[in-house]
């Protein structure tokens, strides 16, 4: 988004200096930025403060902040020993720093300041500034008194710059790379949210956000960023298997791509943060954890494609508590199938409307797309709110589905060749598992020696504990893909290399 360039018409040097008056030192060291008063700066700190934050965080070093009100900021490697460096490169990226501009003056208060508060928050915190802590940048170089709101990509407030911590540094790197989506179609709508892929406007989200749960194929969608800018979208694939979708902005340059993190690098435990725009309020952010991984959950959709309910016979029975967090003005709708989706569960408050948005790691980086929430049971999501149990899908295999939906419009899924069943449900059960019932001649399964009655208890290196967790992760990986599957068979435990059929939309 673009920066505010200062008035030809008004120069700085046409203002006589008055005791608010920027230090030049400050002035050459935040080009085209607007500043409020601030106190003079320490000359070593003044001298070597960098020119400007990049554009990106994906190149900084990792570092450690230090212990603030007794809390270190956990998730970070060993910090610089001087702040802000020692020479004119800047610590964030070795790139070549920009020619600084023209300063602006002192005068327009506290659109500047939250400016700089949306940089130097992202850079202490998430990125690493040389060693100083979020609540130490923002105490040197703003007054603790005062309300500091930024402008442009994002909308981030900041009314107590002596506390700012890691989760505003994580909304002020995220925001700009999330938006907010309506779809319509006749009388039918609704709201939901996406992430922007690429600066020219490629857009994941949810296919049950665009397609209104499989009502329409061509509904209208409009695209607000998180600084209000409008865009109509026209829709690139979906993939119904795994929910996801692709849009397309018309007209759109110079937007801010999400970061991707490595979903298989997760531990539970680790912090969350959700950025999307529940029940139509945009650009909210809400935190927590990964309460769980490797998680598979079925849900039931009326776009899921035959091949999903043909290879599982145990169905979805009765009411669901998993649903798709539906947006404002949409209710969830019986659903003609159901789809088997492997998910990351967090405790990161999601609601309706967070549908197709972000889930961030500590470092703003993507970790998951929101796609549904557990309901309390007799309630559905569009009655109910968050009750902490709240599912994403991993960007590992967004990323690998959105790649194949950009290059060719369709994605590829996995086919087992094999009905499968939970093995706990089974009379006289003693393990858990997916139970084969039923071998397809020809397909994956039979070609990699597997037989009715072997129970799966392990796929591609994940465990799997019924049916769902075994359909999850088959329909995770593409169409053609290679895989090992560890099964029981007459009290022995036996192992088989598979190489996976295509599932037929």
């Amino acid at each position: 988004m673009s920066e505010h360039t200062p008035s030809t018409d008004q120069p700085h040097d046409d203002h006589p200096p008055t005791e608010h008056a920027v230090p030049a030192a400050a002035a050459e060291t935040h080009p085209a930025v607007v500043v409020p008063p601030v106190p003079p700066l320490p000359a070593q700190a003044a001298a070597a403060a960098p020119a400007s934050a990049p554009a990106s965080y994906a190149t900084q070093a990792p570092y450690t902040a230090p212990t603030t009100g007794g809390y270190p900021q956990p998730g970070f490697g060993a910090a610089p020993t001087t702040p802000y460096g020692a020479t004119p490169t800047s610590p964030y990226t070795s790139a070549p720093q920009p020619t600084p501009e023209a300063p602006v003056a002192a005068s327009a208060g506290k659109v500047g300041a939250g400016k700089i508060v949306g940089i130097m928050v992202a850079a202490a915190l998430v990125g690493g500034a040389a060693g100083l802590g979020g609540a130490a940048a923002g105490a040197s170089f703003f007054p603790s008194s005062q309300t500091v709101v930024t402008t442009g990509a994002g909308a981030v407030t900041v009314n107590n710059t002596d506390s700012v911590n890691q989760t505003t540094a994580i909304a002020a790197k995220v925001l700009p790379s999330v938006v907010t989506i309506s779809a319509a179609s006749g009388s039918s709508g609704g709201t939901g949210s996406g992430v922007i892929l690429t600066s020219d406007g490629y857009i994941v989200t949810n296919t049950h956000v665009v397609t209104l749960d499989g009502a329409t194929s061509d509904a209208t969608l409009s695209v607000t960023t998180s600084d209000g800018k409008v865009f109509q979208a026209e829709l690139v694939g979906t993939d119904p298997t795994y929910d996801l979708a692709v849009i397309k902005l018309n007209d759109a340059t110079g937007l801010t791509p999400i970061e991707y993190g490595d979903s298989s690098n997760l531990n539970v435990g680790d912090q969350t943060v959700a950025v999307g725009a529940p029940l139509g309020l945009s650009n909210t952010v809400t935190t927590g954890i990964v309460s769980a991984l490797n998680r598979s959950i079925q849900i039931a959709s009326s776009a899921a494609p035959e091949g999903d309910v043909q290879e599982e016979d145990n169905g979805v029975e009765g009411e669901s508590p998993f649903q798709f967090d539906y947006g404002q003005g949409r209710a969830p709708s019986a659903g003609s199938g159901s789809i088997s989706i492997s998910v990351i569960q967090t405790d990161a408050a999601i609601n309706p409307g967070n549908s197709g948005g972000a889930l961030v790691d500590g470092e703003g980086k993507l970790i998951g797309i929101n796609v549904a929430i557990a309901t309390a049971s007799g309630s559905s999501s569009s009655e109910s709110g968050s009750i902490g149990v709240g599912f994403s899908i991993p960007s590992n295999i967004v990323q690998r589905v959105t790649d194949e939906l950009i290059a060719d419009g369709v994605a590829t899924h996995g086919l087992l060749g094999a009905m499968v069943g939970d093995a706990a449900a089974r009379e006289g059960a003693t393990t858990s598992g997916a139970y084969i019932s039923e071998v397809t001649a020809g397909g994956a399964a039979a070609d990699a020696g597997l037989l009715a009655g072997d129970v799966v208890t392990s796929f591609n290196g994940y465990p799997v504990t019924d049916a769902t967790d075994l359909t999850a992760q088959v329909r995770a990986l593409a169409g053609g893909s290679s895989a090992t599957v560890v099964y029981l068979r007459d009290g022995k435990t036996l192992s088989a290399d598979v190489t996976l059929g295509t599932l037929t939309p």
